[in-house]
């Protein structure tokens, strides 16, 4: 990452972590002017729009992704699932510097807050991109998207993320609209031991059955389908899970 591209988040981050005091505040506060008689005035409380102006630096605006390809979209995801990663950055779990830090002493309130906001932003999906690899590639990916391997103990994405990719709510996420780099950082950071979630760590059990060259497939061939109109999470209590979970009980 660029200087330039590090201070500018830097200085986002600072104004980010300002609404941690803010959250806590009502909507508006009462001011009175020394030596008016003209009564109190009302100062407007700054919205979680503008304290979550940070996030666009890597996430978009409105957390839509940019075509960096490295950070995903977080725009109408499960807040459950948001707050969760949110956790897991301020514990410690998942590492990325910059994120760390931005969350390491905000409350369980604001990270939710903050979740919520991103949440309640469903903001369309720009067209999936072609994908150069070969169609045995591409189908190896489906194959385990779709229906797993039982003789490795891999349960299909599907099984869990829903039969259109959607995610479930509220703690499960969608698996279309991510780049590809995206995606195969997180199953590298899952089979290396990189990033943690709540025990029973599903995703770094089925991440550690996974060979290279199917993490590769997975990941190609999800990053090339393309978004449904109805991106609308699978519920939660219409599914049986596959594995016990400690992020989606």
């Amino acid at each position: 990452m660029s200087t330039a591209k590090t201070t500018v988040i830097a200085i986002l981050i600072s104004l980010l972590c300002i609404g941690i005091g803010h959250a806590a505040e009502n909507d508006t506060s009462v001011l009175t002017r020394p030596g008016s008689n003209s009564g109190p005035t009302v100062r407007q409380i700054d919205t979680t729009a503008e304290r979550v102006a940070a996030c666009a630096a890597c996430h978009g605006k409105a957390g839509r992704a940019t075509r960096d390809g490295f950070f995903p979209r977080i725009a109408g995801k499960p807040a459950g699932y948001l707050y969760n990663q949110l956790v897991n950055f301020r514990e410690g779990r998942r590492q990325y510097p910059l994120m760390n830090a931005m969350v390491a002493h905000m409350s369980d309130a604001y990270l939710k807050e903050i979740a919520q906001y991103f949440a309640d932003q469903q903001l369309p999906y720009p067209p999936a991109q072609p994908s150069a690899f070969s169609r045995a590639t591409l189908e190896h990916g489906r194959g385990l998207v779709i229906h797993g391997d039982a003789s490795r103990n891999i349960p299909a994405c599907i099984a869990c993320h829903g039969k259109n990719l959607t995610g479930a709510t509220s703690n499960i996420p969608s698996l279309v609209g991510l780049p590809r780099d995206y995606l195969n950082a997180q199953f590298g950071a899952w089979k290396s031991g990189a990033r943690h979630a709540a025990i029973p760590d599903c995703m770094a059990q089925i991440s550690r059955a996974l060979q290279p060259a199917d993490i590769q497939a997975v990941s190609a061939w999800l990053a090339s389908q393309p978004v449904p109109d109805d991106m609308t999470p699978a519920s939660a209590a219409s599914m049986k899970l596959p594995l016990d979970c400690g992020s989606a009980p």
